[in-house]
């Protein structure tokens, strides 16, 4: 048989390879979100005890993101040349390792140094987990398990949360960067058995790797009853891209889309979600009101994400995106005027799902499908990292709105934001729905 990697695993079943392909990859990327989250505690901490002053805690969120807008970029050139596996191994072992010395760092400075060196790993993981998880799934299921990905991985958003109020005042900040590092070295050495990218090695030539690797994984079926269809027959194969083909009449209008809604979600993200308990505490709750507040919104983190995994396999990607965008610019519309205190986290809590809903629709399903294997990190990449870029303005423009117009400045921003995407969406989007990536050359 041909190698033909794209019609074989296409032809699979969903089975206990996928399953396990899920939960190793999902297990590494809720480390990796658990680390991202984690630092608000942390950073509150490290202030409380005087380890650390406010203008350093800035510093420490500002080499985050530069951290994690270069592990973006460079992991997007290192997995289209060294392949996934490699590529997500070395992104964990990164920040896993440079977690556990954060535990021991002797003063902020070092702290914030180490945590350039995780935002590279971290930012580098979510370009390859999601990638590779993409290039496993048939069409029909690629929606819904790339989506259960996310659910698993923005869990880590209530859990830190959780995590942070139960041992920090115990143990001290120093415990959460010890968890989050084992956790990744652990999941490091589980990973060590996953198979490399079949798509991956027949898009570079290594046809006898990518032969031996199907083999390997279609031995889990040949029992199977009935048997494993015919592999349906390959399109014509592309002639290989470089970088600057993201910029072509066929592509560019892809990478526009890309770049614009991952601009949208991080905007939301750090722009809102994280800024929660600063608004109530602002708006005259307590600070133990705040994070109460706080978590029961986090909640619909997870609940979005699992929403979001359900509606793009059926109602399709753009219709699923565009109806998320929509509810969110309605509750967003709506929050800043809620004056009942026992209205005001349900309101929250059901802007944060759709926010969460758009978050697994984008970063986890709908980006990764939009580009060619060949290209396909590179361009995840590029995205990620232009969408990284806002993270850098936004807490200043969310300062001066809060400041100069209140929770509704803030809202007023997010709304315009999800208008454009819409647009961007509907006009230029692509529709991958049950098709085969090999389709959307």
């Amino acid at each position: 048989m041909s190698v033909s990697a794209g019609a074989r695993l296409d032809r699979l079943p969903i089975s206990r390879f996928h399953r396990r392909i899920l939960t190793l990859i999902s297990i590494g990327m809720f480390f990796d979100g658990y680390d991202v989250y984690v630092a608000a505690s942390v950073l509150g901490a490290t202030l409380n005890s005087r380890f650390s002053t406010l203008a350093q805690n800035a510093q420490f969120v500002s080499v985050t993101f530069m951290g994690m807008m270069l592990g973006s970029f460079l992991t997007g050139f290192l997995g289209d040349r060294f392949g996934r596996r490699s590529t997500y191994q070395a992104n964990l072992i990164i920040f896993g390792l440079a977690s556990i010395a954060s535990a021991f760092a002797p003063n902020m400075p070092t702290l914030i140094l180490l945590r350039g060196v995780m935002g590279i790993g971290l930012g580098a993981e979510l370009v390859a987990g999601y990638a590779a998880m993409t290039e496993f799934l048939p069409p029909q299921a690629r929606g819904r398990w790339c989506g259960i990905l996310n659910a698993v991985v923005v869990t880590s958003l209530p859990i830190s949360a959780l995590a942070s109020a139960v041992l920090i005042p115990r143990f001290g900040w120093r415990i959460m960067f010890i968890i989050g590092g084992v956790g990744a070295l652990i999941v490091w050495y589980l990973r060590k058995s996953m198979p490399e990218s079949p798509r991956w090695l027949e898009s570079v030539g290594r046809t006898e790797e990518a032969e031996k690797m199907l083999a390997q994984i279609e031995r889990e079926f040949v029992n199977q009853d009935p048997p494993l269809p015919a592999p349906a027959s390959a399109p014509p194969a592309a002639s290989a891209r470089n970088f600057s083909s993201l910029f072509g009449p066929q592509l560019f209008p892809r990478l526009f889309v890309g770049a614009t809604v991952l601009i949208v979600a991080n905007t939301l993200i750090y722009g809102f979600v994280t800024w929660l308990p600063t608004f109530f505490v602002q708006q005259g709750l307590s600070i133990a009101s705040s994070f109460k507040y706080s978590f029961l919104m986090s909640i619909g983190a997870p609940v979005g994400a699992a929403i979001g995994a359900l509606s793009a396999d059926a109602i399709g990607r753009k219709p699923a995106i565009i109806s998320a965008s929509m509810l969110a610019i309605l509750f967003g519309g709506i929050y800043p005027y809620i004056r009942d205190p026992r209205l005001l986290p349900l309101a929250g809590f059901l802007l944060v799902v759709c926010i969460y809903i758009l978050v697994a629709l984008l970063f986890a399903i709908y980006i990764p499908e939009l580009f060619p294997t060949d290209v396909r990190m590179r361009a995840l990449g590029l995205c990620n990292t232009i969408g990284r870029s806002a993270t850098i303005f936004t807490p200043f423009l969310v300062v001066f709105l809060f400041r100069s117009r209140g929770v509704a400045g803030v809202v007023a921003l997010m709304i315009a934001l999800l208008v454009i995407q819409i647009l961007a969406v509907h006009f230029f989007g692509i529709e991958p729905k049950l098709r085969r990536l090999e389709e959307m050359q």
